[in-house]
Protein backbone atom coordinates (compact mmCIF):
# COMPACT_ATOMS: atom_id res chain seq x y z
CA UNK A 1 0.00 0.00 0.00
CA UNK A 2 2.75 2.45 0.71
CA UNK A 3 4.29 1.72 -3.19
CA UNK A 4 0.37 2.18 -3.97
CA UNK A 5 0.41 5.75 -2.51
CA UNK A 6 4.22 6.55 -3.71
CA UNK A 7 3.00 5.46 -7.07
CA UNK A 8 -0.59 7.85 -7.32
CA UNK A 9 1.03 10.50 -9.04
CA UNK A 10 1.86 8.31 -11.64
CA UNK A 11 -1.29 6.52 -12.06
CA UNK A 12 -3.44 10.00 -12.68
CA UNK A 13 -0.36 10.62 -15.36
CA UNK A 14 -1.24 8.01 -16.89
CA UNK A 15 -5.02 7.67 -17.19
CA UNK A 16 -5.05 11.03 -19.84
CA UNK A 17 -2.09 9.60 -21.01
CA UNK A 18 -3.46 5.91 -21.58
CA UNK A 19 -6.52 7.38 -22.78
CA UNK A 20 -4.66 9.34 -25.74
CA UNK A 21 -3.42 6.10 -26.85
CA UNK A 22 -6.60 4.35 -26.73
CA UNK A 23 -8.22 7.29 -29.02
CA UNK A 24 -5.30 6.67 -31.32
CA UNK A 25 -5.23 3.30 -31.86
CA UNK A 26 -9.05 2.59 -32.28
CA UNK A 27 -8.67 5.69 -35.17
CA UNK A 28 -6.55 3.62 -37.24
CA UNK A 29 -8.58 0.07 -36.92
CA UNK A 30 -7.93 -1.34 -33.45
CA UNK A 31 -11.32 -2.21 -31.81
CA UNK A 32 -11.16 -1.54 -28.01
CA UNK A 33 -10.38 -5.01 -27.01
CA UNK A 34 -7.29 -5.10 -28.92
CA UNK A 35 -6.10 -1.48 -27.96
CA UNK A 36 -6.71 -2.42 -24.04
CA UNK A 37 -4.98 -6.21 -24.65
CA UNK A 38 -1.99 -3.89 -26.13
CA UNK A 39 -1.66 -1.59 -22.62
CA UNK A 40 -2.26 -4.83 -20.57
CA UNK A 41 0.21 -7.00 -21.98
CA UNK A 42 2.74 -4.16 -23.20
CA UNK A 43 2.82 -1.12 -20.81
CA UNK A 44 5.44 0.65 -23.04
CA UNK A 45 4.10 4.08 -23.21
CA UNK A 46 6.45 5.65 -26.03
CA UNK A 47 6.99 1.82 -27.48
CA UNK A 48 3.17 1.55 -28.19
CA UNK A 49 3.15 4.95 -29.78
CA UNK A 50 5.57 4.53 -32.09
CA UNK A 51 4.29 1.05 -33.05
CA UNK A 52 0.68 3.12 -33.60
CA UNK A 53 2.67 5.44 -35.63
CA UNK A 54 4.49 2.95 -37.56
CA UNK A 55 1.43 0.82 -38.48
CA UNK A 56 -0.55 4.18 -39.68
CA UNK A 57 2.42 4.34 -42.18
CA UNK A 58 1.96 1.08 -43.68
CA UNK A 59 5.45 -0.60 -41.79
CA UNK A 60 5.28 -4.51 -41.55
CA UNK A 61 6.00 -6.32 -38.56
CA UNK A 62 9.63 -6.45 -38.74
CA UNK A 63 10.11 -2.64 -38.39
CA UNK A 64 7.65 -1.82 -35.67
CA UNK A 65 9.20 -4.68 -33.67
CA UNK A 66 13.00 -2.67 -34.42
CA UNK A 67 11.72 0.24 -33.89
CA UNK A 68 10.32 -0.78 -30.84
CA UNK A 69 12.89 -3.02 -29.22
CA UNK A 70 15.03 -0.31 -29.74
CA UNK A 71 13.32 2.19 -28.37
CA UNK A 72 12.72 -0.12 -25.04
CA UNK A 73 15.91 -1.38 -24.39
CA UNK A 74 16.57 1.37 -22.26
CA UNK A 75 14.48 -0.84 -19.99
CA UNK A 76 17.72 -3.06 -19.88
CA UNK A 77 19.42 -0.51 -18.05
CA UNK A 78 16.63 0.50 -15.76
CA UNK A 79 16.46 -3.53 -14.92
CA UNK A 80 20.07 -4.18 -14.16
CA UNK A 81 20.59 -0.49 -11.83
CA UNK A 82 17.60 -2.00 -10.12
CA UNK A 83 18.04 -5.68 -9.71
CA UNK A 84 21.04 -5.20 -7.17
CA UNK A 85 18.85 -4.27 -5.01
CA UNK A 86 16.46 -7.55 -5.15
CA UNK A 87 18.72 -10.21 -4.23
CA UNK A 88 17.21 -13.02 -3.01
CA UNK A 89 14.31 -12.67 -4.45
CA UNK A 90 12.28 -15.33 -6.58
CA UNK A 91 12.99 -15.24 -9.99
CA UNK A 92 8.76 -14.86 -10.60
CA UNK A 93 8.95 -12.18 -8.59
CA UNK A 94 11.62 -10.30 -10.56
CA UNK A 95 9.91 -10.73 -13.61
CA UNK A 96 6.61 -9.35 -12.30
CA UNK A 97 8.65 -6.63 -11.54
CA UNK A 98 10.51 -6.03 -14.62
CA UNK A 99 6.95 -5.95 -16.50
CA UNK A 100 5.65 -3.09 -14.80
CA UNK A 101 9.24 -1.14 -15.20
CA UNK A 102 8.45 2.27 -17.06
CA UNK A 103 10.55 5.17 -17.28
CA UNK A 104 7.67 6.73 -14.06
CA UNK A 105 7.85 3.48 -11.80
CA UNK A 106 11.67 3.48 -12.19
CA UNK A 107 11.87 7.19 -11.46
CA UNK A 108 10.33 6.87 -8.37
CA UNK A 109 11.49 3.29 -7.11
CA UNK A 110 15.21 4.74 -7.61
CA UNK A 111 14.15 7.72 -5.44
CA UNK A 112 12.73 5.71 -2.79
CA UNK A 113 15.91 3.51 -2.55
CA UNK A 114 17.94 6.94 -2.01
CA UNK A 115 16.27 6.81 1.16
CA UNK A 116 16.74 3.47 2.17
CA UNK A 117 12.52 2.84 2.42
CA UNK A 118 12.37 1.29 -1.06
CA UNK A 119 11.64 -2.58 -0.86
CA UNK A 120 10.28 -5.16 -3.52
CA UNK A 121 6.57 -5.31 -2.14
CA UNK A 122 6.82 -1.23 -2.41
CA UNK A 123 8.22 -1.67 -6.16
CA UNK A 124 5.35 -3.97 -6.74
CA UNK A 125 2.80 -1.47 -5.77
CA UNK A 126 4.05 1.17 -7.70
CA UNK A 127 3.89 -0.82 -10.44
CA UNK A 128 0.24 -2.09 -9.90
CA UNK A 129 -0.70 1.36 -9.35
CA UNK A 130 1.09 2.12 -12.65
CA UNK A 131 -0.36 -0.68 -14.60
CA UNK A 132 -4.29 0.03 -13.44
CA UNK A 133 -4.00 3.81 -14.50
CA UNK A 134 -2.46 3.09 -18.18
CA UNK A 135 -5.14 -0.03 -18.66
CA UNK A 136 -7.77 2.05 -17.42
CA UNK A 137 -6.70 4.87 -19.27
CA UNK A 138 -6.64 3.24 -22.14
CA UNK A 139 -10.14 1.67 -21.58
CA UNK A 140 -11.57 5.06 -21.64
CA UNK A 141 -9.76 6.51 -24.55
CA UNK A 142 -11.07 3.29 -26.62
CA UNK A 143 -14.16 3.16 -25.36
CA UNK A 144 -14.86 7.06 -26.13
CA UNK A 145 -12.84 7.25 -29.03
CA UNK A 146 -16.23 8.10 -30.95
CA UNK A 147 -17.34 10.58 -29.23
CA UNK A 148 -13.72 12.39 -29.00
CA UNK A 149 -12.56 12.56 -32.57
CA UNK A 150 -9.73 13.89 -33.89
CA UNK A 151 -7.65 13.76 -30.47
CA UNK A 152 -5.35 16.34 -31.97
CA UNK A 153 -7.60 18.70 -31.51
CA UNK A 154 -7.32 18.23 -27.81
CA UNK A 155 -3.43 18.28 -27.55
CA UNK A 156 -3.29 14.67 -26.87
CA UNK A 157 0.23 14.56 -29.10
CA UNK A 158 2.04 16.61 -26.75
CA UNK A 159 1.04 14.06 -23.61
CA UNK A 160 4.25 12.05 -23.74
CA UNK A 161 6.77 14.71 -24.84
CA UNK A 162 5.02 16.49 -21.80
CA UNK A 163 5.68 13.46 -19.50
CA UNK A 164 9.03 12.73 -20.99
CA UNK A 165 9.92 16.96 -20.03
CA UNK A 166 8.33 16.29 -16.61
CA UNK A 167 10.70 13.62 -16.37
CA UNK A 168 14.16 15.17 -17.10
CA UNK A 169 13.40 18.19 -15.05
CA UNK A 170 13.39 15.44 -12.14
CA UNK A 171 15.77 13.54 -12.81
CA UNK A 172 18.52 15.38 -14.02
CA UNK A 173 20.94 16.03 -11.23
CA UNK A 174 24.08 17.31 -12.95
CA UNK A 175 25.32 19.56 -16.12
CA UNK A 176 26.39 16.16 -17.88
CA UNK A 177 22.89 15.13 -17.82
CA UNK A 178 21.16 18.21 -19.47
CA UNK A 179 23.72 18.28 -22.11
CA UNK A 180 23.17 15.22 -23.02
CA UNK A 181 19.00 15.54 -23.28
CA UNK A 182 19.90 19.09 -25.04
CA UNK A 183 22.02 17.17 -27.58
CA UNK A 184 19.40 14.71 -28.33
CA UNK A 185 16.55 17.55 -28.24
CA UNK A 186 18.83 19.41 -31.16
CA UNK A 187 18.95 15.87 -33.22
CA UNK A 188 15.18 15.00 -33.01
CA UNK A 189 14.43 18.93 -34.27
CA UNK A 190 17.26 19.41 -36.55
CA UNK A 191 17.55 15.88 -38.22
CA UNK A 192 14.07 16.45 -40.37
CA UNK A 193 16.30 19.27 -42.21
CA UNK A 194 18.42 16.92 -44.22
CA UNK A 195 15.06 16.08 -46.19
CA UNK A 196 16.16 19.25 -47.88
CA UNK A 197 19.24 18.17 -48.98
CA UNK A 198 18.13 14.57 -50.21
CA UNK A 199 17.72 12.54 -46.90
CA UNK A 200 14.40 11.54 -45.75
CA UNK A 201 14.43 9.71 -42.06
CA UNK A 202 11.14 8.16 -41.69
CA UNK A 203 9.59 10.19 -38.22
CA UNK A 204 8.99 7.07 -36.69
CA UNK A 205 13.38 6.64 -36.21
CA UNK A 206 13.62 10.00 -35.40
CA UNK A 207 13.61 9.88 -32.03
CA UNK A 208 15.60 6.35 -31.99
CA UNK A 209 18.11 8.00 -33.64
CA UNK A 210 18.07 10.77 -31.42
CA UNK A 211 18.22 9.06 -28.61
CA UNK A 212 21.13 6.91 -29.30
CA UNK A 213 23.44 9.17 -30.54
CA UNK A 214 23.33 11.31 -27.99
CA UNK A 215 24.17 8.71 -25.25
CA UNK A 216 26.96 7.34 -27.37
CA UNK A 217 27.66 11.19 -27.34
CA UNK A 218 27.29 11.55 -23.85
CA UNK A 219 29.07 8.46 -23.50
CA UNK A 220 32.74 9.37 -25.35
CA UNK A 221 32.85 13.18 -24.70
CA UNK A 222 31.50 13.33 -21.27
CA UNK A 223 33.71 10.50 -19.87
Amino acid sequence: MRGVRLGLPIFLGYVPVGAAFGVIATTIGFSALQAVVCSATALAGAGQFIALNLMKEGAGVVAVVAATTVVNLRYVLFGATLSPHLKGMPLASQALLAFTLTDETFAVNVSDRRTGASSGASMAGVGAIAWTGWVAGTAAGALAASLIGDPSRWGVDFAMPAMFTALLIALAEDRKQMVVAACAALLAVGLPALASVGIAIPSSWLIVIASMGAATLGAVVLR
